[in-house]
């Protein structure tokens, strides 16, 4: 098992569907109120990227990737086509808190934050683009290479030199969801892809 630092072709996966999804348990009390827990602290995205196979020949590409990837073995890197910046805009080094600066710590995981008000969730972003990652420190944009570098496969932010305490981190990106297909079978049917049917492709994150 390995995760290839492979992008599933994004001409096909402009054309999926799907999203995040919690896993919340629902107790219906005598009284008729409800009781609400969830099983998971992270949402977890699944896609059926099948809606994006226009041709014959999108289905033999996804043919070859499927076959390289061994099915549900490996992992590989997926753009989400609605959620894969740092921002719905131009990514700026401004979009995203990452925490404050305690003069020692040189290492920062990129997140992005969804929500503001009630409860917001704040997700662990672990395959950046490591060529669009812009940061700043106090507002103060740096140079990636000089300041920082990010690993692409962790998304871990290295500074050069720790920032100083109480220094606020900020932070913009795009990047791409690790997933891995959630299934072992392609079930194809060449003579009526022309007709309009759409094969099931699905993928599931792979959470870490």
């Amino acid at each position: 098992m390995a995760f290839h630092q492979i992008r599933f072709p994004i001409n096909i996966a402009l054309g999926a569907r799907g999203g995040p999804q919690w896993s919340t348990d629902i107790v219906s009390l005598v009284s008729g109120a409800e009781e609400r827990n969830t099983r998971c602290a992270q949402s977890r995205r699944k896609y059926n990227a099948g809606y994006g196979v226009k041709s014959a020949a999108d289905m033999r590409q996804i043919l070859s990737f499927f076959e390289e990837r061994r099915g549900r073995f490996h992992g590989f890197l997926f753009r989400d086509p609605l959620d894969h910046r740092s921002s719905q805009e131009t990514v700026t080094p401004y979009d995203q808190d990452l925490g404050f600066g305690d003069g020692s710590q040189t290492e920062f995981q990129l997140i992005k934050h969804y929500g503001s008000a009630f409860d917001p969730y704040a997700r662990q972003i672990k395959k950046p683009v490591a060529a669009s990652v812009r940061v700043a420190v106090n507002g103060s944009e740096l140079a990636v290479g000089d300041d920082f570098t990010v690993d692409e496969t962790t998304g871990i932010l290295s500074f050069a030199s720790a920032p100083l305490s109480g220094a606020s981190l900020t932070a913009g990106f795009e990047f791409d969801v690790p997933v891995r297909f959630d299934t072992d079978h392609l079930d194809v049917e060449l003579s009526s892809f022309d007709a309009g049917l759409i094969p099931s492709i699905p993928l599931i994150e792979i959470l870490t």
